[in-house]
């Protein structure tokens, strides 16, 4: 764990207190988020493009209230809310399905990845999804022997190669500017318009990247003082008070960077199925869109787009895997080795590879899985980050409340819409 710098005469630079949430936007370009919005803009064009942008909205506020619980309380939500479900029984279940969309992002992460090194080398795709797992313990090798910044570095790094691999091809073959003003408004066109939604949301609002982001926050910034029982003095309670507010000021530059960043991406990966692969044939399939891809707008812009799967998947899986032993640790009281961990999980996305089924199909419903976990991540940050016990002083405006509140009810109506219409079959 490393600590904001405490030798320095002077304040921190405010570069130094960025990271964390660039960390944890890598979450919101994962392999999942591709397939689903490369599904969504080859099959119903500029449709979804409202539901791109209005996910990095309430992405931003998310995020940012996952890393000042972090910053403020000196614990991970996992952790907070380990303390809080007394019930033995009732948070090994918070637990299991906690513990069940990490799982499924993983699986994700692992099949994107495969998928990649499958279309740049013609690696199988089971050796591709060992290859990815491992590379990605050498990642996580870095935090736990190097500490969060230098992951930090890694993952940022990876993060640019996704940005250029994934966008290039937008500047090439531009979208037609009305069909994205017309993708503005909110609309469905049947069951598969509201299940690649439920599934872009799940993409975008990843329930593990809100667990990741308030245990991101407290490995930087270190533990709270104020649990170190030094509030009694006024002259460190002002320092503290100081502390917080250069942080949270920081943080809500970092979760602007990261979300502006990830929102690009998404956005653009729709934008560009939907204007050069609306129609083909086979473009619902990461492997289709890339020989369609290769095809219209030639070898480089497909080798772009494969690299940046690529880095996708490595990244994300890493983050995700961190995320997972942050859950374990924080529920569970239990710390598993996060390499051993990682093997683990490794085992549902081999199982997948090595029977064959559709990567593509795996990636969109693995994210309707995380849609569907987003209200037992979310529900519990409102409900804690506008309580004074919890964050003090620091406790949500009544506006920030009101708009965590209206997120979290437009989210859990549109799982629920999803939910009805599949089971009816309309």
């Amino acid at each position: 764990m490393i600590d904001a710098p405490t030798t320095r005469t002077g304040p921190p630079r405010s570069m130094w207190l960025l990271g964390p949430a660039l960390v944890a936007g890598v979450a919101y370009l994962d392999p999942g988020n591709v397939a689903s919005n490369m599904t969504a803009g080859a099959q119903y064009g500029y449709l979804l493009v409202w539901v791109v942008l209005a996910g990095n909205v309430m992405a931003w506020l998310i995020q940012y209230l996952s890393a000042k619980l972090g910053v403020v309380t000196g614990q991970s939500l996992p952790e907070v809310l380990g303390s809080r479900i007394r019930n033995k029984w009732a948070r090994r279940s918070y637990w299991l399905q906690a513990e069940l969309v990490a799982m499924a992002t993983d699986l994700a992460e692992v099949i994107g990845g495969a998928v990649a090194l499958n279309l740049l080398f013609n690696v199988p795709l089971l050796l591709g999804g060992l290859i990815t797992g491992a590379v990605s313990m050498v990642l996580l090798a870095v935090q736990s022997r190097r500490g969060a910044r230098p992951f930090e570095f890694v993952i940022i790094g990876l993060m640019v190669i996704i940005t250029v691999g994934f966008v290039a091809g937008v500047f090439i073959a531009p979208p037609d500017p009305a069909g994205v003003v017309g993708g503005l408004v909110p609309r469905f066109e049947g069951t598969g318009s509201v299940l690649l939604a439920a599934s872009i949301l799940g993409a975008t609002i990843m329930p593990h990247a809100i667990y990741a982001h308030s245990a991101l926050s407290r490995d930087r910034f270190g533990a709270n003082p104020r649990h170190q029982k030094t509030d009694a003095v006024a002259e460190a309670a002002r320092t503290e008070t100081s502390r917080i507010r250069r942080i949270l000021t920081a943080t809500r530059w970092d979760v602007t960077i990261a979300m502006i960043i990830a929102g690009s991406v998404n956005l653009g990966i729709l934008l560009l199925a939907a204007a050069n692969l609306a129609g083909v044939e086979g473009t619902d399939s990461l492997e289709g869109a890339h020989a369609a891809l290769a095809a219209g707008l030639g070898p480089v812009v497909a080798t772009f787009f494969a690299v940046g799967l690529l880095a996708s998947g490595l990244a994300s899986t890493s983050v995700g895997a961190y995320a997972g032993a942050e859950i374990m640790h924080g529920l569970l009281h239990v710390r598993i080795p996060l390499l051993a961990r990682r093997l683990v999980t490794l085992i549902p996305a081999l199982v997948i590879l090595g029977l064959n089924i559709d990567p593509t199909l795996a990636l969109v419903l693995s994210q309707v899985v995380l849609s569907f976990g987003i209200p037992f991540a979310l529900i519990p940050l409102v409900v804690l980050t506008a309580q004074r016990r919890t964050l003090g002083a620091w406790t949500n405006r009544v506006w920030t409340t009101a708009a965590g509140v209206i997120a979290s009810v437009l989210l859990i109506a549109l799982n629920g819409a999803l939910l009805w219409l599949v089971l009816t079959g309309a």
